[in-house]
């Protein structure tokens, strides 16, 4: 029997680096690459950018200090030579490459100072009759410090003393046209001569098919186990009561698109049911979220709950303020704005009415989970724009719905239990009798959910709209609702892609657009100035903006304008007295000014696809004609003009968020270190999309009929791993 390797605390530590922390996570430490040291090639065969293993004696071997200081051997095999170049070398290298010794190398040739090259290559001493491997040799990620030598000395071992079983039924595999996984993991690890080195790098062989089937069948159950998990614990529910929603519905000046009728009966559904809703709200920019959510935040505020509504940026917590005070307001439900540039006094006041319940809708940014600020009863928390919060910032908001949920629990036990009508502070007196009585959650499942403090419900927007295999993958543990639909009377944007040599034209059509009594924006990436990037900065821009426009009202709004100054220029840009506002990206969300229908967005190469979309859908918002120049500076990147031309091509959301998942990969996409997602290691999202319907499938055939294949499946692919929950 084979005796485990003894591992030293050093290489534990860098092994960690890798995510290695059990001898199994060594099987499943899969190779980037293989090596073919299976067989030899003559010298006199090499080709230019091909990799090989040659073999021959050292003919010449000296340090050069041209055309920089090198150890440069001539290989000779009697068909040919070959130069062997090492820039960074040690005693051990030149001893083992003196005049006369026989080599075995392994490396790309490439064309040199001295003529055909290996530089680095990897090299050892042999005599005639020195075996060759037997199988392709893997080059796994390895971190500095821990040698491919040392790491496949330790997965072989790893393949040899643990027992490798399939997680998985036979009958299963059989009917899925799966390879087992022992036979699969083995041949990944150890792969014979015969089979293609392309292939397993492209990750298409059966084998590769095996893995990424596991991994995404490990996700998928984790998920739905998130989802089911959160179906047994309490929420409050929030039935719909009506007599507000339906006063704002009569008092808007249109009517809700099918698409938003849609989603709002799925968040109704949910907001009723006894069990905290975790809806994920997807809409393309100017899709008409903002009333969905506030329609949303009515259902909570009928039955006598609190809504917290939490924005990333100041900027876009204010426009919702500004916005639902306009809708909410002659209903008798004045919001509280909540954020950190305000006065300590102002915020005094906000934190105190949140506590009391005087307020039933808080508005703000972070500051709206700092310890000082305590709910009186969240029934329902909104996340605008998610994914640019950290996971731990949405826990805490979570953590605030449970902290008031248990403060009631304590003092009022009669509310969770459903006994006792909650109290309608915050409401004109002449509104009180419109709201109803809240059920409470009622008793589901046991006497002890019920008493349990439930949890708010959580509606969470995004305006980036997520391509279909990234939410079935990394949103699976929630429920997605899309409005795929935008309001009509909506005039499609026209883009442009203009050479910044052409800034002058540019600046006439500011001029033409302005005269006829439109509105622009001219949004630049920087503040102030910066050594490392030549880019047009917002102030300098507003300065050249004011010269070259005398004849023009110019604005200008950024991120360090202390909160009023930014409201007051807003709300002089939304009122008409600004003609031109000079911007930085701050106004990539959440803006509406429908007179506003021409955009100039410079250095536009340096900006991703998603910023490029939520800036362009600024403009298009009334009825007038509306055009996006995009101002670069060549020479462009390929990845830039991938970028561009993609923006250029399309006007639909979902379709460039597909196309930016194929340029960057989910784990950018989603901003993963800022979520907290665990990024699948093996699959790829843009190739593997039927591998991920059938492993959704099979998840729930498991979840219901073997809940002991899912507990070993779990147990071999996420059992160590930090689960992370999307809240």
């Amino acid at each position: 029997m084979t005796t485990p390797l003894k591992i030293t605390p050093i290489t534990l530590a860098k092994l960690a680096k890798l995510g290695i922390t059990r001898r199994s996570d060594l099987v499943l430490h899969l190779p980037l690459r293989y090596e073919d040291e299976t067989h030899l090639a003559p010298i006199a065969t090499l080709q230019v950018g091909e990799s090989a293993q040659i073999q021959g004696v050292v003919a010449h071997s000296e340090v050069t200090h041209r055309p920089h200081r090198a150890l440069v051997c001539r290989l000779e095999d009697g068909s040919g030579e070959v130069f062997l170049r090492f820039l960074h070398f040690h005693a051990g290298i030149q001893q083992q490459l003196k005049v006369g010794k026989r080599v075995r190398a392994v490396g790309e040739v490439r064309e040199g100072f001295y003529g055909r090259e290996m530089v680095h290559p990897k090299c050892s001493n042999v005599e005639d009759d020195t075996p060759l491997q037997t199988s392709l040799t893997p080059v796994y990620p390895t971190t500095a410090g821990l040698s491919q030598t040392s790491l496949r000395k330790l997965i072989l071992n790893a393949l040899d003393v643990i027992p490798i079983s399939d997680t998985l039924p036979a009958a299963l595999c059989n009917r899925l046209s799966l390879q087992d996984f022992p036979s699969s993991i083995r041949l990944l690890h150890q792969p014979t001569p015969d089979i293609s080195a392309a292939r397993l790098e492209a990750h298409s062989h059966p084998a590769w098919q095996r893995i990424k089937f596991d991994e995404l069948l490990a996700q998928q159950i984790s998920m739905r186990i998130h989802h089911r998990e959160r179906h047994q614990r309490a929420a409050v529910a929030l039935l719909p009561r009506g007599t507000l929603t339906q006063s704002l519905l009569a008092a808007l000046p249109f009517s809700l698109t099918q698409a938003q009728q849609k989603v709002l009966a799925e968040i109704s559904r949910d907001l009723s049911l006894p069990h905290p809703m975790q809806r994920l709200l997807l809409g393309d920019v100017g899709s008409g979220k903002t009333i969905v959510a506030a329609l949303a935040a009515l259902q909570a505020i009928e039955n006598g709950y609190q809504v917290a509504l939490m924005s990333p940026t100041e900027i876009l917590a204010e426009q919702h303020f500004l916005k639902l005070s306009e809708w909410l307001e002659p209903l008798g439900i004045t919001p509280v704005w909540l954020s950190g540039s305000l006065k300590k006094s102002a915020k005094q006041r906000a934190t105190a009415a949140i506590a009391s319940g005087e307020t039933l809708l808080a508005i703000g940014t972070h500051a709206l989970f700092q310890k000082n600020v305590q709910f009186h009863k969240l029934g329902l928390a909104i996340v605008d724009e998610q994914h640019k919060f950290g996971v731990e910032q949405r826990l805490a908001l979570h953590a605030k719905g449970k902290e008031s949920a248990e403060i009631t629990q304590a003092v009022r036990p009669e509310l969770v239990e459903g006994q006792s009508t909650p109290s309608n502070v915050g409401l004109k007196p002449d509104l009180r009798n419109s709201v109803h009585p809240s059920t409470g959650p009622g008793r589901t499942e046991s006497e002890s959910s019920a008493a349990r403090a439930p949890e708010p419900h959580q509606l969470m927007m995004s305006a980036t709209p997520i391509p279909r295999t990234l939410a079935m993958s990394f949103y699976a543990d929630l429920d997605v609702s899309v409005i795929d639909e935008l309001p009509p009377g909506r005039t499609p944007i026209v883009t442009k892609l203009v050479n910044d040599n052409r800034r002058a034209e540019v600046c006439e059509r500011v001029r033409a657009a302005c005269a006829k009594g439109q509105q622009a924006y001219w949004v630049c990436p920087l503040i102030e100035e910066s050594e490392t990037l030549e880019l047009q900065n917002a102030q300098e821009t507003f300065e050249n903006m004011q010269a070259t426009f005398s004849e023009l009202r110019v604005g200008l709004v950024h991120g360090r304008l202390d909160n009023a100054e930014k409201v007051r220029v807003m709300a002089a840009f939304k009122a008409g007295e600004l003609d031109l506002l000079v911007a930085t990206t701050v106004i990539e969300v959440g803006v509406d000014v429908p007179n506003a229908s021409l955009m100039v967005i410079e250095h536009a190469e340096r900006m991703g696809l998603a910023q490029l979309h939520q800036l362009r859908g600024r403009v298009g918002r009334g009825a007038a004609h509306s055009l996006c120049i995009l101002l670069f500076q060549p020479p462009l990147s390929e990845l830039a003009r991938a970028r561009l031309k993609i923006i250029f091509e399309h006007t639909d959301g979902f379709v460039i968020a597909q196309e930016d998942l194929q340029l960057r990969g989910p784990g950018e996409l989603l901003g993963a270190r800022q979520s907290g997602v665990a990024m699948l290691r093996f699959a790829d999202l843009n190739e593997d999309g039927e591998l991920l319907e059938l492993a959704r499938k099979v998840a729930d055939e498991l979840l219901s009929d073997d809940p002991d294949t899912c507990r070993k499946h779990l147990q071999r692919w996420i059992a160590h791993k930090h689960d992370f929950l999307h809240v």
